[in-house]
């Protein structure tokens, strides 16, 4: 990369520096096209659970606009925390924010089936979550040996272990259609391969910002293919963009405020998991584009970013935030450091979040569609988790608080009515799975106690049980 028209290499790694506005502005609509459809995903399937409708013509389709309309809104509002920041809040960092994957395993639970009546408990849980994120700021350096590899990439693999149900139900037709016939059918699979082949395609024999885009373009070509092969008319198209208003601004409390105990302990638990991952996505820039360490400031200031961009988000109907990975690669990448390149990114989700015809163009995306790109993040998500899973000093103990932990966790996401018998606050709670693993595996790597020398470890496969001296 030649640095002549955009800075010297000093330039480059200074977070204050801006380069010309004809480079800054194509550099930050880069970093919103890499988040873009990560960042309202999780709003549709919330939105799916709790039994909104998807066409134009449903009672319910100015909901789900809204909830995508925020979605984009309070991201590009959070990224603006973090890059120009006030008092504590912000990193001050090219840090771009937006909706996070890591609660809907939380999130489904109390919305499931419920429409519009759920929606009053999720957003207090979101509100009063994201304050007790914020405070984690002020101690997020003395928890993190609460929370090492052991415990995050087994968080981690579960949220995406979570998830791919989501991604085949909607590359199979979507939740409304399970049990009709049209559902699995040939073309509704077709559509979500093709998004999959062309992501693949673009991701691994592209490079750049056609790369970085790969989800993003195999979404858009599946949508042509739904066009021409029938799945989705322009007249749907039409109808979406007539039935969404030019501009927008959000409602406060809009589904009012209910105080759910399942929702603001699964939020504040959840807010651990998050607060790593942030710590993590900041250390990752600052190695990637300045080539040094985080300082504890710049930690601090990203988790109270983080919290208070969703508490926010919460009271007005949108979801909890969190620093996306994606953009750590295309600072390293891109080797731009400028922290006001992501802002000019932040405004432009903001103009998004304000007009909701721009929401009511996504909505006409086709549920398989859709399918496609979520059957490859939630893969990747998993994929994540077992990258920090190889951080792992694989011992007796660290196998057994794994297994123990998966155990219960998975298990409870497949059967959930085992514990129908309690309270619905601890139901819900443990039904996600999430919750009781991490708890699990937090406290048994707290008590349990390290081996003081080498040990064997012993491999278990196909039923077969032998010894192996493990290196010394």
């Amino acid at each position: 990369m030649t640095t002549d028209s955009i800075g010297t290499p000093q330039q480059l790694r200074d977070p204050d520096y801006t380069p010309p506005l004809a480079k800054a502005i194509p550099l930050g609509i880069q970093h919103v096209l890499a988040m873009f459809v990560s960042n309202v995903t999780p709003a549709i399937i919330v939105a799916g659970a709790a039994g909104f409708g998807f066409g134009s013509n449903s009672p319910d389709f100015p909901e789900l606009l809204y909830m995508i309309q925020m979605s984009m809104l309070f991201a590009g509002i959070a990224t603006l925390f973090q890059t120009i920041g006030f008092g504590p809040v912000g990193a001050r960092l090219p840090i771009v924010q937006g909706t996070s994957f890591a609660f809907i395993p939380i999130m489904i639970p109390l919305v499931a089936g419920k429409g519009v009546d759920g929606l009053a408990a999720l957003f207090g849980g979101v509100f009063l979550g994201g304050l007790f994120h914020a405070c984690l700021g002020t101690v997020i350096g003395k928890i993190r040996f609460a929370l090492p590899p052991l415990v995050t990439g087994l968080v981690v693999t579960m949220i995406g272990l979570a998830l791919v149900k989501v991604g085949i139900q909607y590359a199979a037709g979507g939740v409304p259609k399970i049990g009709t016939p049209e559902y699995g059918s040939l073309q509704s699979w077709s559509a979500a391969l093709v998004v999959i082949f062309v992501t693949l395609g673009f991701k691994f024999f592209t490079r750049g910002m056609l790369s970085v885009s790969a989800v993003m373009i195999g979404i858009l070509v599946g949508y042509l293919y739904a066009l021409m092969t029938g799945m989705l008319s322009m007249e749907g198209i039409a109808g979406s963009w007539g039935n969404a208003a030019a501009f927008s601004l959000p409602q406060p409390f809009k589904y009012g405020f209910e105080f759910s105990l399942a929702a603001v302990i699964g939020f504040c638990l959840m807010a651990f998991v998050s607060a790593v991952e942030t710590v993590g996505d900041v250390s990752g820039i600052t190695k990637g584009g300045a080539g040094r360490e985080a300082t504890d400031k710049e930690i601090s200031g990203a988790t109270f970013a983080d919290g208070i961009g969703s508490a926010v988000a919460g009271a007005f109907g949108g979801l909890p935030n969190t620093s996306f990975s994606q953009n750590v690669g295309l600072i390293a990448m891109t080797g731009i450091m400028s922290r006001h390149v992501v802002t000019i990114g932040g405004i432009f989700l903001i103009v998004c979040g304000l007009v909701p015809k721009v929401g009511a163009v996504i909505r006409t995306v086709p549920i398989e569609v859709l399918g496609g790109g979520v059957i490859v993040m939630f893969g990747m998500v998993v994929a994540a988790g077992i990258s920090m899973l190889s951080d792992v000093d694989w011992n007796k103990r660290n196998m057994v608080i794994f297994a123990i932990a998966l155990s219960v966790g998975l298990g409870l996401q497949l059967e959930p009515g085992a514990v129908q018998h309690l309270p619905d606050t601890l139901r819900i709670l443990m039904t996600s799975g999430l919750l009781p693993a991490a708890l699990i595996a937090i406290v048994l790597n707290l008590v349990l106690p390290e081996p003081l020398e080498p040990e064997a470890t012993e491999e278990i496969s196909g039923g077969l049980a032998h010894t192996e001296t493990a290196p010394g």
